[in-house]
């Protein structure tokens, strides 16, 4: 005798398929989880024990909130879903690290046409792999199946992450002052940001296939596309605590110059070197293929750039051990000076290489 669909089922939500597929998450949960997560997965809500904040003097909760845009888009074409968790982590907690908080712990949502248990459990395990990276537990999250609204293979991520700070030490545009130095990490490539375009020029102009081998690239044009964001949350405390840094600018949608501007004060700008470094390959690409022009490429895309410290001199030469020694690479990137009327920064010069 066949067992009879429920109505749910019938309907397109597969009740059991989010059942298996928590099951099969639950060991990359776990491996993220800090001394204060209290419980399991599975319940309603997830418990943080907040007694280790009576270390603080005066404890400040930071809050982020972000997705990844259409980079699913790649992940979704060749079937690959185990990285893009660490493009959602590093839009969440590099966003919060950057005011000195320590990231805590992270929610994500999935939402997808069909649930498919093995494809959920590999973008949790991504986003648990980088939650470990950051040090932040995967405290919970949501798998929601959106059938009539998405195809059975699409999904689409978000997630929101909390962090605490000591309110001394919050960084930001009150600190930065006039010659104070701007101090370059690099990115690992796109990152999470400026997917529209660059799908735009490559895969529809152009008409490439991922699976194209690019010999500017060194790989294929769907592996580069695919590079996870890097995650610096650890790597910006440990700099944080080895030298004085007035304000940090994580450089996502909007390019390098409009993301640094966000953390001047009026009265002061900040002149950029472009000869001071090389834009990975990928950039140049998506510029030379798409005749986009240069104004329009750094208001959209990161050039290489990931993280940008303003910081006091004195404090450049161990910022750069600091980042050498943790395997990131930084330089000088450019430095502010005092100006009348609002904060900007300017792009100086043309790139090296």
């Amino acid at each position: 005798m066949t067992e009879a669909r429920s109505a749910y089922a019938a309907a397109g939500v597969d009740i059991e398929a989010g059942d298996r597929a928590v099951e099969l998450m639950k060991a990359h949960v776990a491996r993220t989880h800090r001394p204060e997560v209290l419980g399991g997965l599975g319940g309603f809500a997830g418990f943080f024990d907040a007694s280790a904040f009576k270390a603080y003097d005066h404890p400040v909760l930071a809050t982020s909130t972000d997705g990844v845009g259409t980079k699913v888009a790649i992940a979704q074409a060749l079937d690959k879903h185990d990285t893009i968790g660490f493009d959602l982590i590093g839009m969440l907690v590099d966003d919060l690290v950057v005011v000195g908080a320590e990231p805590l712990f992270v929610t994500d949502y999935i939402a997808c046409g069909k649930v498919v248990p093995e494809r959920i459990a590999d973008i949790v395990k991504g986003i648990a792999a980088a939650c470990e990276v950051a040090g932040a537990a995967l405290l919970g999250g949501e798998t929601a199946e959106h059938p009539g609204l998405l195809e059975a293979d699409e999904y689409d991520i978000a997630g929101a992450t909390t962090g605490v700070v000591e309110r001394s030490k919050i960084l930001g545009p009150d600190r930065v002052r006039a010659g104070d130095v701007v101090v370059a990490l690099a990115s690992s490539g796109l990152h999470s940001n400026g997917y529209s375009l660059v799908r735009h020029v490559l895969l529809n102009q152009a008409g490439w296939a991922l699976d194209r081998d690019v010999p500017e690239l060194g790989t294929t044009l769907g592996e580069t596309l695919l590079t996870p964001t890097q995650v610096y949350a650890r790597d910006i405390l440990a700099l944080v605590d080895a030298a004085e840094v007035h304000a940090i600018s994580h450089v996502t949608g909007g390019g390098l110059a409009n993301n640094l501007a966000r953390v001047l004060p009026a009265g002061v700008a900040a002149t950029l070197r472009r000869d001071s470094w090389t834009p990975p390959a990928i950039f140049s690409l998506v510029q030379q293929v798409g005749k986009v022009s240069q104004p329009d490429i750094e208001a959209t895309l990161n050039m290489g750039v990931g993280m940008a410290l303003v910081a006091p001199a004195e404090s450049v030469d161990q910022l750069v051990r600091t980042a050498s020694e943790r395997g990131l690479e930084a330089w000088v990137l450019g430095e502010t000076q005092a100006v009348e009327g609002p904060a900007r920064v300017e792009m100086a010069g043309e790139h090296a290489g």
